[in-house]
C-alpha cells in the first residue's frame, strides 16, 4: 500500500491490509472504476450535451409562443462526438491501473492493452461517422446526384476498419503491427479459400446495409428463385422470405447484389398501390354518336361538362369548315368510345378511394386480335391487399355494367353457346347482330322473315 495511506490508518488496520493484499487491490479497483464512471458521466452529461446545445442553437418559438422541436437528425449527423466521449473513461483506466500497488504486471498489461484496443475501435467508429457526415453535407450540393461520393467513402471506411482491426489485434497481442503484416500475406490466401462464402456474404451484407436495399418486413419479388413475399430475417449468409402461400424461401445474401429483385417498399411508403388493367372492347361497336344518343348521355352528371365543352369545340370547327366550302362528310363528330373515356376519367376523379395526386389515365392501347384494350391506370389510397382488390373490382364492375349505355360491347372469344347459336343460324338468346334487313342477303342465316324469305327456324305458310 502507499506509505501516505498507511500512515493515516491505525496499525491494526494496516497490518490486516498487509495480510490480505487482495482487499486493498479490490478497493483500489473499485475506486478506479468509480473514477472512470464519473469521468464518463461528466463527459457525456455535461460536455457532450453542452456541445449539442451549441449545435442546436437557441430555442425557437412558433406564432403561438410554443417552443419548436429541435432537429433530431443532428444527433445522428454528429454522432462522432458521443463516440469520442468514450475515450475519456478508457484513458482514466489506462493511466489509473498503473497507480494500483501490488497489481500483477500481467494484469496491468492486459488491462492496458484492452483499453488501448477499445480506444482504437472508438476512434475508427468516430472517423466512420465523420465520413457519413461528409456524405450528408455533400448531398446538399446541387450536383451531388450527378457526382456521388458515397462509393469512395465506403472504400475509405473499409480501409479504415481494416487498419483498425489490425491495430487492435496488434495491441491485444502486444506485438508490432509490422510483424502481423509480414505473416498476413501467406494467411490471406488460405482464409479466402476456406471462408469464401463468408467473405462474399459479408461484403453483400455491408452493401445491403449501406444502400438500404432490404429491411425486415419489406415485400420483395425475385422470380428466378420463386420468392414473392415479406422478408422475415436477414442474416450474414441468408435472407429468409415468407411467400404469400406461407412457404419460406431461403436466398443467399450475395444474390441481392449479384442479381436483380423488386422491392415494394416504395409503394408502401407512397401510400398508394397502382391499378393497371385493361378491358377489351369489340371494335365493331365503336361509332359516331347521333343527336339522340348525345341527348341521352347528357343525363349523366359526370358527362354534362364534357359534352358541353366538346360540342362547342366541334361546332367551332365545323363552322369554319362550312365557311371554306368543304364537304359535310369531313365534319367532326363525337364518338361513343371517346365519350366513354371522358366518363371514366371523371368517374375516377370523383372517387374518394383513389389518390388524386398521383398519375390517373384512361388510355387506348394498340388494338389486336383480342379487341381494343382500354386501360385504367391509377392508384388506390390504400396499399392493403384486400382493400386494393376490392377497389379495383368495383371499378371494373362499373365499367362492364355501364358499357351498354355507350353502345359499346366487350370482346371475348366465342364460347360453346355462341358456336351452338351459330350452328342453329341465329345470334342466340339476348344477342343482337346489329344488322338491318336491307343489309342481310336473302337466305343468309340470321335474316328475319319478310314474307318472301322465311327464316330457317320459322316454318313458311306460303304455298308453293
Amino acid at each position: 500500500m502507499p506509505e501516505f495511506l498507511t500512515q493515516q490508518l491505525p496499525d491494526q488496520i494496516t497490518r490486516w491490509l498487509e495480510t490480505y493484499e487482495w482487499v486493498s487491490i479490490a478497493g483500489a479497483l473499485l475506486i478506479l472504476l468509480a473514477a472512470a464512471w464519473l469521468s464518463n458521466f461528466v463527459t457525456k452529461r455535461v460536455l457532450v450535451r453542452g456541445v449539442f446545445s451549441l449545435l442546436e442553437g437557441s430555442a425557437q418559438t412558433d406564432e403561438h409562443g410554443k417552443h419548436t422541436q429541435h432537429d433530431k437528425n443532428i444527433y445522428y449527423r454528429f454522432g462522432f462526438i458521443r463516440r469520442l466521449a468514450n475515450v475519456i473513461p478508457a484513458l482514466v483506466i489506462t493511466f489509473g491501473i498503473r497507480l494500483i500497488p501490488d497489481m500483477p504486471d500481467t494484469v496491468v498489461t492486459i488491462v492496458i492493452n484492452v483499453a488501448n484496443a477499445f480506444i482504437v475501435l472508438t476512434i475508427a467508429l468516430a472517423l466512420g461517422s465523420i465520413m457519413d457526415l461528409i456524405n450528408d453535407l455533400y448531398q446538399r450540393r446541387p450536383d451531388a446526384m450527378d457526382r456521388p461520393i458515397k462509393g469512395y467513402l465506403q472504400v475509405l471506411k473499409i480501409v479504415l476498419y481494416a487498419v483498425a482491426v489490425l491495430l487492435m489485434i496488434a495491441t491485444l497481442l502486444d506485438r508490432s503491427p509490422v510483424i502481423l503484416l509480414s505473416g498476413l500475406g501467406a494467411l490471406a490466401a488460405v482464409l479466402m479459400l476456406v471462408f469464401q462464402d463468408t467473405i462474399l456474404s459479408l461484403v453483400a451484407s455491408v452493401q445491403i446495409t449501406s444502400n438500404d436495399m432490404i429491411r425486415v418486413g419489406d415485400w420483395i419479388e425475385m422470380p428466378e428463385l420463386n420468392a414473392d413475399g415479406d422478408v422475415i430475417d436477414i442474416a450474414l449468409h441468408i435472407v429468409k422470405v415468407q411467400n404469400w402461400d406461407k412457404t419460406i424461401t431461403t436466398i443467399p445474401t450475395r444474390r441481392f447484389i449479384s442479381g436483380s429483385f423488386k422491392n415494394w417498399r416504395g409503394m408502401r411508403d407512397a401510400g398508394g398501390r397502382r391499378i393497371k388493367r385493361a378491358v377489351y372492347l369489340d371494335q365493331n361497336s365503336v361509332h359516331f354518336l347521333s343527336t339522340e344518343e348525345v341527348e341521352r348521355l347528357g343525363r349523366f352528371s359526370l358527362l354534362q361538362g364534357y359534352l358541353k365543352d366538346k360540342q362547342e369545340e366541334l361546332d367551332a370547327w365545323n363552322t369554319k369548315l362550312e365557311a371554306r366550302g368543304k364537304e359535310p362528310v369531313n365534319t367532326r363528330r363525337m364518338t361513343n368510345l371517346g365519350t366513354f373515356r371522358a366518363y371514366m376519367v371523371n368517374y375516377l376523379r370523383a372517387s374518394e378511394r383513389l389518390r388524386q395526386d398521383l398519375t390517373m389515365i384512361v388510355r387506348q392501347m394498340n388494338p389486336g386480335p383480342e379487341g381494343l384494350p382500354i386501360e385504367i391506370y391509377c392508384f388506390t389510397n390504400t396499399v392493403e391487399w384486400v382493400g386494393y382488390e376490392g377497389i379495383q373490382s368495383d371499378i371494373f364492375d362499373h365499367i362492364l355494367a355501364i358499357l351498354p349505355e355507350f353502345g359499346l360491347q366487350v370482346f371475348q372469344q366465342p364460347s360453346g353457346v355462341d358456336m351452338q347459336a351459330l350452328a342453329r343460324g341465329h345470334a342466340g338468346p339476348g344477342r343482337d347482330d346489329g344488322r338491318s334487313l336491307k343489309d342481310t342477303p336473302d337466305g343468309e342465316p340470321g335474316a328475319e322473315s319478310d314474307g318472301d324469305n322465311p327464316s330457317p327456324d320459322v316454318p313458311s305458310t306460303k304455298q308453293e
